[in-house]
């Protein structure tokens, strides 16, 4: 399982027009959080930041749109979508 956070393509979604106090409109990260990520390792680094990603795309109600394309980003890369993990606890705790 955490090959699945190893591997995990970028969040970027090549969009990269950098509005909104310096923050990508395609996925909310800033340019010195797109280099910051390819050195994160494995799970322990990357979920978290996977997690913070998701709360700013939710909090502007951004994240419907960026989930499906991510999702499309992992598909075409042959690679597991990491957002099945995070959506999957996130509904676990929503059922307790």
């Amino acid at each position: 399982m955490a090959k699945i956070w190893a591997k995990a393509p970028s969040p970027c979604i090549d969009v990269c027009k950098f509005r909104d106090e310096g923050h990508c409109i395609g996925c909310l990260m800033t340019k010195p959080e797109k280099k910051r990520f390819k050195r994160l390792k494995g799970k322990a680094e990357r979920r978290p930041f996977f997690e913070m990603l998701r709360d700013r795309l939710v909090a502007k109600d951004r994240y419907a749109y960026w989930s499906r394309m991510y999702r499309r980003r992992c598909a075409k890369k042959g690679a597991e979508c990491p957002l099945d993990k995070l959506e999957g606890v996130e509904e676990q705790n929503q059922a307790a």
